[in-house]
Protein backbone atom coordinates (compact mmCIF):
# COMPACT_ATOMS: atom_id res chain seq x y z
CA UNK A 1 0.00 0.00 0.00
CA UNK A 2 1.43 3.24 -1.42
CA UNK A 3 0.92 5.71 1.66
CA UNK A 4 -0.13 9.39 1.10
CA UNK A 5 0.77 11.90 3.08
CA UNK A 6 -1.50 14.39 1.12
CA UNK A 7 -4.58 15.98 2.82
CA UNK A 8 -7.55 14.61 0.91
CA UNK A 9 -10.54 16.78 -1.01
CA UNK A 10 -13.23 15.75 1.50
CA UNK A 11 -10.76 16.39 4.50
CA UNK A 12 -9.75 20.03 3.39
CA UNK A 13 -13.14 20.73 2.66
CA UNK A 14 -14.41 19.03 6.56
CA UNK A 15 -11.69 20.95 8.30
CA UNK A 16 -12.49 24.43 6.14
CA UNK A 17 -16.14 23.70 7.30
CA UNK A 18 -15.22 23.91 10.91
CA UNK A 19 -13.29 27.25 10.26
CA UNK A 20 -15.67 28.65 8.20
CA UNK A 21 -18.58 28.07 11.21
CA UNK A 22 -16.21 29.24 13.60
CA UNK A 23 -16.51 32.16 11.48
CA UNK A 24 -20.10 32.58 12.26
CA UNK A 25 -19.81 32.57 15.75
CA UNK A 26 -17.16 35.26 15.69
CA UNK A 27 -18.75 37.83 13.58
CA UNK A 28 -22.16 37.00 15.52
CA UNK A 29 -19.94 37.29 19.20
CA UNK A 30 -18.75 40.78 17.60
CA UNK A 31 -22.29 42.30 16.31
CA UNK A 32 -24.20 41.57 19.31
CA UNK A 33 -22.19 43.88 21.39
CA UNK A 34 -23.89 46.76 19.65
CA UNK A 35 -26.70 45.55 22.17
CA UNK A 36 -24.72 46.81 25.04
CA UNK A 37 -22.78 49.83 23.41
CA UNK A 38 -26.45 51.67 22.72
CA UNK A 39 -27.32 51.61 26.60
CA UNK A 40 -23.43 53.28 27.32
CA UNK A 41 -23.48 54.92 24.55
CA UNK A 42 -26.78 56.51 25.55
CA UNK A 43 -25.58 57.32 29.19
CA UNK A 44 -22.08 58.30 28.16
CA UNK A 45 -23.04 60.99 25.71
CA UNK A 46 -26.71 61.65 27.35
CA UNK A 47 -28.22 61.18 23.69
CA UNK A 48 -31.50 60.52 22.79
CA UNK A 49 -32.65 56.95 21.54
CA UNK A 50 -33.42 58.11 17.94
CA UNK A 51 -29.79 59.13 18.09
CA UNK A 52 -28.12 56.38 19.87
CA UNK A 53 -29.43 54.22 17.15
CA UNK A 54 -26.56 55.79 15.01
CA UNK A 55 -24.50 53.11 16.84
CA UNK A 56 -26.71 50.75 14.77
CA UNK A 57 -26.79 52.89 11.48
CA UNK A 58 -22.91 53.46 11.41
CA UNK A 59 -22.94 49.70 11.75
CA UNK A 60 -24.85 48.81 9.57
CA UNK A 61 -24.85 50.90 6.96
CA UNK A 62 -21.30 49.08 6.21
CA UNK A 63 -23.22 46.40 4.56
CA UNK A 64 -24.87 48.58 2.20
CA UNK A 65 -21.62 50.42 1.00
CA UNK A 66 -19.09 47.42 1.77
CA UNK A 67 -21.26 44.24 0.03
CA UNK A 68 -20.98 44.61 -3.54
CA UNK A 69 -17.41 45.06 -3.32
CA UNK A 70 -17.23 42.51 -1.40
CA UNK A 71 -18.91 40.02 -3.83
CA UNK A 72 -16.44 41.54 -6.52
CA UNK A 73 -13.76 40.54 -4.40
CA UNK A 74 -14.63 37.11 -3.79
CA UNK A 75 -15.73 36.88 -7.57
CA UNK A 76 -12.12 37.59 -7.94
CA UNK A 77 -9.97 36.01 -5.40
CA UNK A 78 -12.13 33.21 -3.83
CA UNK A 79 -13.93 32.51 -0.23
CA UNK A 80 -11.03 31.16 1.34
CA UNK A 81 -9.26 34.52 0.36
CA UNK A 82 -11.46 37.24 0.80
CA UNK A 83 -12.29 35.68 4.64
CA UNK A 84 -8.78 36.77 5.30
CA UNK A 85 -9.14 39.85 3.62
CA UNK A 86 -12.32 40.27 5.80
CA UNK A 87 -10.63 39.34 9.42
CA UNK A 88 -7.95 41.58 8.58
CA UNK A 89 -10.41 44.26 8.27
CA UNK A 90 -12.83 43.45 11.25
CA UNK A 91 -9.12 43.39 13.36
CA UNK A 92 -8.42 46.88 12.92
CA UNK A 93 -11.96 48.20 13.46
CA UNK A 94 -11.50 46.43 16.70
CA UNK A 95 -8.33 47.82 17.40
CA UNK A 96 -9.59 51.56 16.67
CA UNK A 97 -11.46 51.46 19.83
CA UNK A 98 -8.25 52.27 21.74
CA UNK A 99 -8.15 56.28 20.03
CA UNK A 100 -11.84 56.57 19.77
CA UNK A 101 -12.04 55.88 23.89
CA UNK A 102 -8.86 57.81 24.44
CA UNK A 103 -10.60 60.96 23.20
CA UNK A 104 -14.00 60.03 24.54
CA UNK A 105 -15.69 61.02 20.74
CA UNK A 106 -18.94 59.54 19.98
CA UNK A 107 -17.93 59.98 16.19
CA UNK A 108 -14.60 58.02 16.14
CA UNK A 109 -16.77 54.83 17.90
CA UNK A 110 -19.00 54.75 15.04
CA UNK A 111 -16.20 54.87 12.50
CA UNK A 112 -14.76 52.19 14.45
CA UNK A 113 -17.81 50.40 14.59
CA UNK A 114 -18.07 51.21 10.19
CA UNK A 115 -15.06 49.45 9.96
CA UNK A 116 -15.76 46.56 12.30
CA UNK A 117 -18.78 45.93 10.10
CA UNK A 118 -17.11 46.51 6.72
CA UNK A 119 -15.14 43.50 7.41
CA UNK A 120 -17.82 41.38 9.14
CA UNK A 121 -19.69 42.49 5.35
CA UNK A 122 -17.00 40.51 3.58
CA UNK A 123 -17.49 37.57 5.85
CA UNK A 124 -21.00 37.32 5.62
CA UNK A 125 -20.78 37.27 1.45
CA UNK A 126 -17.67 35.07 1.29
CA UNK A 127 -18.91 32.32 4.20
CA UNK A 128 -22.59 32.31 3.73
CA UNK A 129 -22.51 30.74 0.04
CA UNK A 130 -19.01 29.02 1.08
CA UNK A 131 -20.80 27.07 3.60
CA UNK A 132 -23.88 26.61 1.50
CA UNK A 133 -21.70 25.03 -1.01
CA UNK A 134 -19.28 22.60 0.98
CA UNK A 135 -21.51 19.41 0.57
CA UNK A 136 -24.59 18.32 -1.13
CA UNK A 137 -27.10 21.17 -2.27
CA UNK A 138 -30.12 18.81 -1.38
CA UNK A 139 -29.19 19.86 2.43
CA UNK A 140 -28.04 23.32 1.60
CA UNK A 141 -30.55 25.09 3.86
CA UNK A 142 -30.09 22.77 6.69
CA UNK A 143 -26.57 22.82 6.63
CA UNK A 144 -26.79 26.68 6.24
CA UNK A 145 -28.81 26.71 9.45
CA UNK A 146 -26.71 24.77 11.31
CA UNK A 147 -23.83 27.24 10.61
CA UNK A 148 -26.33 30.22 11.65
CA UNK A 149 -26.96 27.77 14.97
CA UNK A 150 -22.98 28.49 15.91
CA UNK A 151 -24.21 32.55 14.75
CA UNK A 152 -26.39 32.60 17.22
CA UNK A 153 -23.76 30.49 20.29
CA UNK A 154 -22.01 33.60 19.43
CA UNK A 155 -25.02 35.89 20.33
CA UNK A 156 -25.66 33.98 23.39
CA UNK A 157 -22.59 34.20 24.79
CA UNK A 158 -21.83 37.91 23.50
CA UNK A 159 -24.08 39.86 26.01
CA UNK A 160 -22.57 38.27 29.11
CA UNK A 161 -19.15 39.02 28.01
CA UNK A 162 -20.50 42.63 27.03
CA UNK A 163 -22.34 43.10 30.30
CA UNK A 164 -19.48 42.22 32.32
CA UNK A 165 -16.73 44.29 30.44
CA UNK A 166 -18.64 47.25 28.86
CA UNK A 167 -21.79 47.56 31.83
CA UNK A 168 -20.32 46.05 34.62
CA UNK A 169 -16.65 47.24 34.33
CA UNK A 170 -17.44 50.81 35.13
CA UNK A 171 -16.99 51.60 38.87
CA UNK A 172 -20.14 51.68 40.32
CA UNK A 173 -21.97 50.86 37.09
CA UNK A 174 -24.98 52.25 36.43
CA UNK A 175 -26.89 53.35 33.25
CA UNK A 176 -26.95 57.05 34.25
CA UNK A 177 -24.60 60.07 33.20
CA UNK A 178 -21.06 60.39 33.60
CA UNK A 179 -21.39 63.63 36.60
CA UNK A 180 -17.63 64.32 35.59
CA UNK A 181 -15.41 65.04 32.95
CA UNK A 182 -12.94 62.79 34.59
CA UNK A 183 -15.26 59.74 35.04
CA UNK A 184 -16.42 60.30 31.96
CA UNK A 185 -13.08 59.52 30.59
CA UNK A 186 -13.12 56.35 32.76
CA UNK A 187 -15.88 55.14 31.38
CA UNK A 188 -14.57 55.42 28.06
CA UNK A 189 -11.53 53.87 28.77
CA UNK A 190 -13.53 50.55 30.09
CA UNK A 191 -14.72 50.15 26.79
CA UNK A 192 -11.16 49.61 25.15
CA UNK A 193 -10.31 46.59 26.70
CA UNK A 194 -13.09 44.23 25.22
CA UNK A 195 -12.43 45.13 21.55
CA UNK A 196 -8.67 44.94 22.29
CA UNK A 197 -9.54 40.92 23.35
CA UNK A 198 -11.78 40.59 19.52
CA UNK A 199 -8.90 42.13 18.01
CA UNK A 200 -6.54 39.39 19.88
CA UNK A 201 -9.32 36.21 18.71
CA UNK A 202 -9.73 37.53 14.99
CA UNK A 203 -5.85 37.80 14.67
CA UNK A 204 -5.79 34.15 15.54
CA UNK A 205 -8.43 33.48 13.24
CA UNK A 206 -6.68 35.28 10.57
CA UNK A 207 -3.53 32.69 10.78
CA UNK A 208 -5.01 30.12 10.77
CA UNK A 209 -7.17 30.73 7.04
CA UNK A 210 -4.18 32.08 5.95
CA UNK A 211 -2.35 28.75 5.73
CA UNK A 212 -5.53 28.25 3.30
CA UNK A 213 -4.06 30.57 1.01
CA UNK A 214 -2.65 28.84 -1.36
CA UNK A 215 -5.96 26.43 -1.22
CA UNK A 216 -8.19 29.53 -1.76
CA UNK A 217 -8.64 29.81 -5.34
CA UNK A 218 -8.76 25.64 -5.82
CA UNK A 219 -11.83 26.23 -3.57
CA UNK A 220 -13.69 28.62 -4.83
CA UNK A 221 -13.00 27.65 -8.48
CA UNK A 222 -16.97 28.10 -8.63
CA UNK A 223 -16.69 31.97 -7.89
CA UNK A 224 -13.83 32.63 -10.27
CA UNK A 225 -14.46 35.13 -12.96
CA UNK A 226 -14.73 38.34 -13.96
CA UNK A 227 -18.17 40.38 -12.86
CA UNK A 228 -18.92 44.15 -12.80
CA UNK A 229 -21.30 45.47 -10.10
CA UNK A 230 -23.53 46.40 -13.30
CA UNK A 231 -24.27 42.27 -13.38
CA UNK A 232 -24.51 42.49 -9.76
CA UNK A 233 -27.39 44.83 -9.78
CA UNK A 234 -28.75 42.97 -12.80
CA UNK A 235 -30.17 40.45 -10.29
CA UNK A 236 -32.87 42.60 -8.89
CA UNK A 237 -34.28 42.17 -11.96
CA UNK A 238 -35.03 38.38 -11.03
CA UNK A 239 -38.10 38.61 -8.57
CA UNK A 240 -37.27 35.87 -6.18
CA UNK A 241 -33.35 37.75 -5.21
CA UNK A 242 -35.25 41.17 -4.98
CA UNK A 243 -38.22 40.40 -2.91
CA UNK A 244 -35.55 38.23 -0.70
CA UNK A 245 -33.57 41.22 -0.35
CA UNK A 246 -36.01 43.08 0.77
CA UNK A 247 -37.12 40.39 3.24
CA UNK A 248 -33.97 40.71 4.68
CA UNK A 249 -33.68 44.36 4.79
CA UNK A 250 -36.65 44.11 7.25
CA UNK A 251 -35.70 41.53 9.02
CA UNK A 252 -31.92 42.80 10.38
CA UNK A 253 -33.83 46.14 10.60
CA UNK A 254 -36.36 43.76 13.08
CA UNK A 255 -34.10 42.18 14.71
CA UNK A 256 -31.83 44.83 16.05
CA UNK A 257 -34.27 47.02 16.65
CA UNK A 258 -35.34 44.61 19.62
CA UNK A 259 -31.99 43.52 20.61
CA UNK A 260 -31.07 47.32 20.88
CA UNK A 261 -33.78 48.11 22.57
CA UNK A 262 -33.68 45.34 24.65
CA UNK A 263 -31.71 46.12 27.48
CA UNK A 264 -33.13 49.93 28.33
CA UNK A 265 -36.67 48.21 27.76
CA UNK A 266 -35.65 45.54 30.65
CA UNK A 267 -34.62 48.80 32.87
CA UNK A 268 -37.75 50.28 32.52
CA UNK A 269 -40.75 50.04 35.03
CA UNK A 270 -43.57 49.51 32.71
CA UNK A 271 -41.40 46.11 32.56
CA UNK A 272 -39.27 44.60 35.04
CA UNK A 273 -37.08 47.27 36.23
CA UNK A 274 -33.45 45.56 36.02
CA UNK A 275 -30.22 47.45 36.68
CA UNK A 276 -28.40 47.73 33.18
CA UNK A 277 -26.22 44.86 34.06
CA UNK A 278 -28.40 42.20 34.75
CA UNK A 279 -30.72 43.38 31.88
CA UNK A 280 -28.00 43.11 29.53
CA UNK A 281 -27.07 39.88 30.97
CA UNK A 282 -30.95 38.70 29.95
CA UNK A 283 -30.71 39.78 26.63
CA UNK A 284 -28.90 36.81 26.20
CA UNK A 285 -32.32 34.94 26.35
CA UNK A 286 -33.32 36.87 22.79
CA UNK A 287 -30.08 35.71 21.39
CA UNK A 288 -30.33 32.09 23.03
CA UNK A 289 -33.57 31.55 21.83
CA UNK A 290 -32.74 32.02 18.27
CA UNK A 291 -29.46 30.13 18.62
CA UNK A 292 -31.91 26.82 20.05
CA UNK A 293 -34.54 27.85 17.28
CA UNK A 294 -31.86 27.44 14.74
CA UNK A 295 -30.80 23.65 16.07
CA UNK A 296 -34.31 22.66 15.84
CA UNK A 297 -35.08 24.73 12.61
CA UNK A 298 -31.82 22.54 11.26
CA UNK A 299 -33.49 19.08 11.76
CA UNK A 300 -36.83 20.43 10.94
CA UNK A 301 -35.45 21.55 7.74
CA UNK A 302 -34.95 18.24 6.36
CA UNK A 303 -38.68 16.94 6.52
CA UNK A 304 -40.74 20.50 6.48
CA UNK A 305 -40.89 22.89 3.43
CA UNK A 306 -38.39 26.31 4.09
CA UNK A 307 -40.89 28.91 2.88
CA UNK A 308 -43.96 27.00 4.99
CA UNK A 309 -41.58 27.17 8.43
CA UNK A 310 -40.49 30.78 7.47
CA UNK A 311 -44.21 31.88 7.63
CA UNK A 312 -45.10 30.36 10.32
CA UNK A 313 -42.12 32.28 12.59
CA UNK A 314 -42.74 35.34 10.32
CA UNK A 315 -46.75 34.92 12.16
CA UNK A 316 -45.33 34.19 15.37
CA UNK A 317 -42.52 36.91 15.94
CA UNK A 318 -45.10 39.19 14.40
CA UNK A 319 -47.75 38.43 17.39
CA UNK A 320 -45.10 38.20 20.04
CA UNK A 321 -44.09 41.86 19.00
CA UNK A 322 -47.66 42.91 19.12
CA UNK A 323 -48.19 40.97 22.69
CA UNK A 324 -45.35 42.69 24.07
CA UNK A 325 -46.02 45.90 22.78
CA UNK A 326 -49.48 45.74 24.72
CA UNK A 327 -48.88 44.87 27.49
CA UNK A 328 -46.42 45.38 30.57
CA UNK A 329 -44.57 43.77 33.27
CA UNK A 330 -43.43 40.14 32.91
CA UNK A 331 -45.68 39.41 30.07
CA UNK A 332 -44.25 42.41 28.10
CA UNK A 333 -40.64 40.71 28.79
CA UNK A 334 -41.00 37.84 28.10
CA UNK A 335 -43.15 38.38 24.66
CA UNK A 336 -40.17 40.10 23.75
CA UNK A 337 -37.36 38.08 24.63
CA UNK A 338 -39.57 34.80 23.42
CA UNK A 339 -38.84 36.98 19.58
CA UNK A 340 -35.60 35.36 19.14
CA UNK A 341 -37.17 31.86 18.85
CA UNK A 342 -39.05 32.91 16.27
CA UNK A 343 -35.74 35.19 14.69
CA UNK A 344 -34.36 31.87 14.46
CA UNK A 345 -34.46 30.37 10.83
CA UNK A 346 -35.37 33.71 8.96
CA UNK A 347 -32.37 34.98 7.86
CA UNK A 348 -30.52 31.85 6.28
CA UNK A 349 -33.61 30.61 5.13
CA UNK A 350 -34.61 33.94 3.29
CA UNK A 351 -30.71 33.70 2.03
CA UNK A 352 -30.62 30.36 1.22
CA UNK A 353 -34.29 30.59 -0.81
CA UNK A 354 -32.97 33.84 -2.34
CA UNK A 355 -30.43 32.28 -4.12
CA UNK A 356 -31.30 29.00 -4.92
CA UNK A 357 -31.07 28.62 -8.56
CA UNK A 358 -28.11 31.42 -9.23
CA UNK A 359 -25.27 28.75 -9.62
CA UNK A 360 -22.17 30.57 -10.42
CA UNK A 361 -24.09 34.13 -10.02
CA UNK A 362 -24.09 32.80 -6.53
CA UNK A 363 -21.39 35.67 -4.95
CA UNK A 364 -23.21 38.38 -6.42
CA UNK A 365 -26.35 37.35 -5.10
CA UNK A 366 -25.11 36.22 -1.72
CA UNK A 367 -23.62 40.54 -2.13
CA UNK A 368 -26.97 42.33 -2.91
CA UNK A 369 -28.67 40.29 0.32
CA UNK A 370 -25.59 41.28 2.13
CA UNK A 371 -26.48 44.58 1.10
CA UNK A 372 -30.37 44.48 2.05
CA UNK A 373 -28.69 44.05 5.82
CA UNK A 374 -28.43 48.13 5.11
CA UNK A 375 -31.74 46.96 7.31
CA UNK A 376 -30.09 47.57 10.44
CA UNK A 377 -29.09 50.79 9.53
CA UNK A 378 -32.59 52.43 8.30
CA UNK A 379 -34.94 50.52 10.73
CA UNK A 380 -33.63 51.19 14.39
CA UNK A 381 -33.36 54.91 14.05
CA UNK A 382 -36.97 54.70 12.70
CA UNK A 383 -38.13 52.97 15.78
CA UNK A 384 -35.92 55.25 17.96
CA UNK A 385 -37.78 58.00 16.72
CA UNK A 386 -41.22 56.45 17.45
CA UNK A 387 -39.95 55.39 21.48
CA UNK A 388 -39.00 59.21 21.80
CA UNK A 389 -42.16 60.62 20.31
CA UNK A 390 -44.09 57.65 22.18
CA UNK A 391 -42.70 54.93 24.30
CA UNK A 392 -40.64 51.62 24.18
CA UNK A 393 -43.32 49.81 23.85
CA UNK A 394 -45.09 51.26 20.74
CA UNK A 395 -41.51 51.30 18.98
CA UNK A 396 -42.03 47.30 18.86
CA UNK A 397 -44.92 47.83 16.39
CA UNK A 398 -42.03 48.51 14.03
CA UNK A 399 -40.41 45.31 14.01
CA UNK A 400 -43.72 43.74 13.86
CA UNK A 401 -44.58 45.07 10.59
CA UNK A 402 -41.64 43.98 9.19
CA UNK A 403 -42.48 40.54 10.23
CA UNK A 404 -45.81 40.69 8.46
CA UNK A 405 -43.65 41.37 5.08
CA UNK A 406 -41.36 38.34 5.54
CA UNK A 407 -44.30 36.31 5.66
CA UNK A 408 -45.68 37.54 2.63
CA UNK A 409 -42.42 36.53 0.97
CA UNK A 410 -42.57 33.22 2.41
CA UNK A 411 -45.92 32.90 0.78
CA UNK A 412 -44.57 33.93 -2.41
CA UNK A 413 -41.77 31.48 -2.99
CA UNK A 414 -44.34 28.77 -2.97
CA UNK A 415 -46.27 30.52 -5.76
CA UNK A 416 -45.64 30.41 -9.56
CA UNK A 417 -44.42 34.08 -9.71
CA UNK A 418 -41.19 33.05 -7.62
CA UNK A 419 -40.18 30.02 -8.92
CA UNK A 420 -36.86 29.18 -8.88
CA UNK A 421 -35.00 30.02 -12.27
CA UNK A 422 -31.70 30.79 -13.02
Amino acid sequence: MVSDNRVSPNERTGVLRVCVVGLFFLWGFSTVLNDTLVPRFKALFALSYAQVMLTQFAFFLAYFICSVPAGLLVARIGYVRSIVVGLAIMTGGCLLFVPAAASVLYTLFLVALFVVAAGISVLQVAANPFIAQLGSPATSHSRLNLAQAFNSLGTFVGPYFGAWLILGAIPGASAGAPSTPIERAQQAHALQLPFVIIAGVLAVALVVFATFWNRGKLVASATERQAGIGEAFALLRRPRTALGALAIFVYVGAEVTIGSLMINYLMSTHTLGLAAVTAGRMVSLYWGGAMVGRLIGSALLRRVNASVLLAACAIGAALLATLSGLSAGVLAAAAALAVGLCNSIMFPTIFSLSIEGLGERAPQGAALLCLAIVGGAVIPPLAGKVADLSSLSVSLFVPALCYVWICIFAVLTRTRALAIRA
